[in-house]
């Protein structure tokens, strides 16, 4: 069957190239066959012996004519179908036509594209010799495209950089190239691609200029590098003005404490008061820009350890209440019960924003108090922290405005309440580093309530710090003024199931006794101390427990009513802490009121005055301190909290006297080291008593920092070259009391 169709193509191609030829013959066959066919025709029918019959020659004529018709219909259709056929290649052959003229567009298209586009482009065999080359790289190598083509041609490389392969294995790296306008970065992309089927595939190289990217880039991390060392370059400058600033500030803020426990007449106790409250502004503003350049180099590292939630807020109040009762306002704190007891988190840097709030609350309130509420937030294991105030409020305009830098509300303000406006700023900072957020609703003279939202995960199994009184059924008078703090006692009071009534009118309070039994009646102080005592007094038939609330600076007054002691069964001292009441809501009625005289006479004691309580036998210091003032600062303190001191002024000093005093067995019982002394510093004068000590048995020294770098590099530093502590300055008396008996009491010293 191929071969018939071959030989019928064959015959057809000789047809179309010699088609006079095909007429000539077509036209002889004809003549032929007409001429043949009327010759015998009429010869026949002229001879005498051809036995003509004119029907019978009529039938047969019919019949070929017959015949005839046939064969010119048969002919006639087929001519029709060869029609339609050659139609129908004809659109086929034009529509062949348009997609060959479009191929070739396109292709002239791709080609240009290729050869005019700013990318270089290069086709490589397996061998490695150029198939394809556009205008962009017969540009840059500085060869025509004949040249190239076919032959090995390699663009000269300056430098090569960092190659990756791709999933689809595609490789790509950066090459530095000699280019006739001078280096430039090319960035690749190689692959394998096949042209044609059944050729072998080509490595195809794209390459574009990346000079300006590169530039840029390498240009910004000079930029970063350059910034890096300028933060670095900052923060050892702060360090060592904190360093310079904190030396003498140390001797101020401790002098004027020593000044301040001499006889003084009244003048000089006011100016004495000054000079420390000035020096503690000073000691405020230093903190604050030291927390402001860390948080701006990155260097604010956070702590995920677990603490108490409740005795956090609890102590932050504490803190922040004889402020507060200083400028006759209320604060009070109510932390939600459904709260875990421990949670996971930075208790410091917590610690520091809500000091900061709250203190800012309380400067800008003149009436009415503060509270810090703790709520569970919108999300899982999201705690919200609200500080709520009386306040001036902030104008909407000025919201968004105080957590910038050195912003405050308007100017007005500054001049008034006076700061830095860092403080904002860097709470808002350390708020959103702890994966939190800080918002404020605020109207002017309405008061504000700053929102802080940080996650705090659930520590362990949570143990209750308190059993909670279970207080159903039971009737609660709690008679104050309308308050902050009265508000959330009665709200504590209402979650535990009593049926709380607040009464701010003591008249109104004596009438409400006799109605029923009274559980318990709170009375606060603020009420007044003659209405205190009396309604206290009408309490005792009607009430099982009577609670008198007071502030630290009414525990005088109190002691010395001898009325008041046997009218209540109890007190608490404000700010309330939630375990307090309900240690006193519990006790039955058979407990007897503690004694407030003997109770304020412990709590007053000044463990400065009565260092025998603390210690019973003094210890052996060595002090090594190049400052004369602090060193006779350290002097005077050691020696009132009962302790004899050496004073050293560098660390060869410090050295040798450890050496002498070791030797001779009389060894010092702890070392306070400053840090940046002359010929020696502490640092490596710690490192080589520690150094004797390893070679020598018996127990080491303790030895505390004595720093006034704050920064946490610097303690770091302190712990490698084995210190067991360290105390910043400007020193802090009671911290140095504290610092002393925990270091004894662990080490066991023979006190």
């Amino acid at each position: 069957m191929g071969r018939v169709f071959r030989f019928k193509l064959g015959i057809r191609r000789f047809t179309r190239r010699h088609s006079w030829l095909v007429f000539v013959v077509r036209s002889s066959m004809i003549f032929s066959a007409a001429f043949g066919g009327a010759y015998g025709f009429i010869a026949g029918s002229r001879s005498e012996t051809s036995g003509y019959d004119p029907n019978a020659f009529a039938i047969g004529a019919s019949f070929l004519f017959a015949i005839a018709c046939l064969g010119l219909a048969t002919l006639s259709f087929r001519l029709r179908l060869m029609r339609q056929k050659f139609r129908k290649l004809a659109l086929h052959n034009e529509t062949l036509s348009d997609r060959n003229w479009e191929l070739q567009e396109a292709e002239q298209r791709a080609r240009s594209l290729f050869e005019s586009q700013g990318d270089l482009i290069v086709l490589r065999d397996s061998d490695g010799r150029i198939t394809f080359v556009n205008d962009a790289y017969c540009e840059l190598a500085r060869q025509p495209r004949d040249a190239l083509i076919g032959s090995k041609f390699s663009l000269r490389v300056i430098e090569q950089g960092d190659t990756a392969l791709e999933g689809d294995g595609t490789r790509i790296h950066d090459q530095k190239i000699e280019g006739p306008l001078g280096p430039r970065w090319i960035a690749w992309r190689e692959g394998l691609v096949r042209s044609d089927a059944g050729q072998p595939a080509e490595i195809r190289c794209i390459g574009r200029d990346v000079t300006d990217r590169t530039e840029t880039e390498r240009a910004l991390a000079d930029a970063r590098d350059q910034a890096d060392a300028a933060n670095r370059a900052k923060s050892r400058f702060l360090a060592m003005a904190s360093h310079e600033i904190r030396t003498p500030l140390n001797g101020i803020i401790g002098m004027s404490g020593l000044l301040l426990d001499t006889p003084l007449t009244p003048e000089q106790m006011t100016y004495a008061k000054a000079v420390k409250t000035s020096g503690d502004a000073l000691l405020s503003l230093i903190e604050e820009l030291l927390d402001y350049s860390k948080i701006e180099a990155g260097k604010i590292d956070l702590e995920h350890r677990p603490f108490a939630l409740a005795g956090l807020i609890e102590d932050i109040t504490e803190l922040l209440a004889p402020r507060a009762q200083a400028r006759k306002l209320e604060i009070a704190a109510y932390v939600d019960e459904r709260l875990p007891m421990q949670v996971v988190g930075d208790a410091a840097r917590l610690r520091q924003v809500l000091l900061n709030l709250a203190g800012n609350a309380i400067k800008f309130t003149s009436t009415g108090g503060v509270a810090l509420i703790v709520e569970p937030g919108i999300w899982p294991n999201e705690i919200c922290f609200l500080v709520r105030d009386t306040g001036i409020g902030v104008a909407l305009e000025a919201q968004e405005r105080i957590f910038r830098e050195f912003e405050q509300a308007d100017e007005r303000i500054g001049r008034n309440y006076g700061g830095t406006g860092l403080g904002l700023s860097i709470s808002e900072r350390i708020v959103k580093r702890m994966g939190g957020r800080i918002t404020l609703e605020s109207k002017p003279g309405m008061g504000s309530t700053f929102e802080v939202s940080i996650p705090l995960a659930a520590y362990g199994d949570q143990q209750a710090a308190f059993t909670a009184p279970d207080l159903s059924g039971e009737s609660i008078m709690l008679v104050a003024p309308q308050s902050i703090e009265s508000s959330l006692i009665a709200r504590r009071l209402q979650r535990w199931g009593g049926q709380t009534c607040m009464v701010s009118d003591p008249e109104v309070a004596r009438a409400l006794l006799p109605e029923r039994t009274w559980h318990a009646v709170l009375i606060d102080r603020a009420m007044g101390a003659e209405a205190t005592e009396a309604l206290g007094q009408a309490a005792r038939v009607h009430a099982t427990q009577r609670i008198v609330m007071f502030t630290p600076a009414d525990r005088q007054e109190l002691r010395l009513s001898s009325a008041i002691s046997s009218a209540f069964t109890g007190y608490l001292v404000k700010p309330l802490r939630a375990a307090s009441l309900a240690a006193r809501l519990a006790n039955g009625p058979e407990v007897l009121a503690p004694s407030l005289a003997t109770d304020a006479e412990i709590e007053t004691a000044d463990p400065m005055e009565s260092p025998a309580i603390l210690l019973p036998r003094g210890l052996s210091v060595l002090v090594a301190e190049d400052n004369e003032i602090n060193a006779l600062l350290m002097r005077s303190l050691l020696t009132r909290l009962g302790h004899r001191a050496v004073i050293t002024t560098n660390g060869e000093q410090a050295l040798e006297s450890w050496l002498a005093a070791k030797s001779a067995d009389t060894p010092y019982d702890l070392v306070l080291m400053d840090i940046q002394m002359p010929q020696l510093d502490g640092i490596e004068t710690t490192k080589r008593i520690r150094s004797v000590e390893a070679s020598q048995p018996g127990r080491q020294t303790p030895i505390l920092a004595l720093t006034a770098n704050a920064l946490v590099e610097d303690r770091y530093a302190c712990f490698e070259a084995g210190m067991d502590g360290f105390l910043i300055k400007p020193l802090d008396r009671e911290k140095l009391a504290d610092a002393l008996a925990n270091l004894a009491a662990s080490r066991h010293l023979a006190v």
